[in-house]
């Protein structure tokens, strides 16, 4: 095990724990005061009984959104870091930093390979200040879900224009996807960083991330989701990784909150 894959596990021990309530209590108000934390959806920070609860904290209400069957909402608070169109099945981790699509996907099948050739691409940088759950963009089905292991390297804006591939070398978990609007196949892909000791999906438990068991594929039947339903949670700031037949609706460094459009997409003749 690699050392950002070793203090990933020892702060997310850390941040499971509960301390005794009136230092857990100047813990998550330091945090919400350093990173700038707008509190005001969620519960106040007293009322988290770890750091962790904190990271991962729930809405308190559902949001409104702005989802319509022929678009794409933004599945998470973020940045979005990047977005363009894929070249030769190459994408951009950032400007100026490219990097194969085909590994990060794990694809191989030759159909498949083909069906994305004008596909495209958004990349959403969830920062420690965000909202960390991330939700369907879409009416959808999740066909498939391939865990990577790997690194956990930082995935903000410095790492990302030190460490080429790194979207190749960090963990993940590719979810693939059929829209239900046009029946068009996509790629939802969450990525570890530093300090995610662990990703869950609200639809499998079985997805264990961080893991010292390799990678792993799981199929599913009927397992539909509604645009805004809550699809999993990042512990710590991490990336999502969208890749599919769509126009863009925002641009490259827009914030965007969950629900808002991000994209559209195109209906299938």
């Amino acid at each position: 095990m690699n050392f950002s894959n070793k203090t990933s596990r020892v702060f997310g021990k850390i941040a499971n724990k509960a301390f005794p309530h009136i230092i857990q209590t100047f813990i998550n108000r330091l945090y919400v005061y350093v990173f700038k934390i707008d509190m005001s959806e969620f519960e106040k920070p007293c009322s988290y009984k770890t750091l962790n609860a904190l990271f991962t904290r729930s809405l308190i209400k559902p949001r409104n959104t702005d989802a319509k069957p022929f678009n794409l909402i933004s599945p998470t608070d973020s940045l979005i870091m990047e977005q363009g169109a894929l070249k030769d099945y190459k994408a951009l981790q950032i400007k100026g930093m490219e990097y194969s699509v085909l590994p990060f996907l794990g694809l191989s099948d030759t159909k498949e390979i083909e069906s994305i050739k004008d596909y495209k691409f958004i990349n959403l940088y969830l920062s420690p200040k965000d909202y960390h759950r991330f939700h369907a963009p879409c009416d959808l089905e999740v066909l498939e879900a391939k865990y990577f292991s790997g690194r956990l390297l930082p995935v903000n804006k410095p790492s990302l224009l030190k460490n080429k591939d790194l979207f190749n070398i960090n963990e993940r978990v590719v979810l693939k996807v059929r829209f239900s609007y046009n029946k068009e196949i996509a790629y939802y892909v969450a990525v570890g960083a530093l300090n995610v000791g662990k990703m869950s999906f609200s639809f499998d438990v079985k997805i264990k991330t961080n893991a010292k068991f390799g990678d792993a594929i799981y199929t599913y039947k009927d397992c539909f989701f509604k645009a805004g339903d809550e699809i999993g949670t990042f512990e710590m700031g991490s990336t999502i990784v969208l890749i599919a037949n769509m126009l863009f609706a925002k641009d490259a460094q827009d914030t965007i909150k969950m629900g808002q459009e991000l994209a559209l997409l195109n209906k299938n003749s």
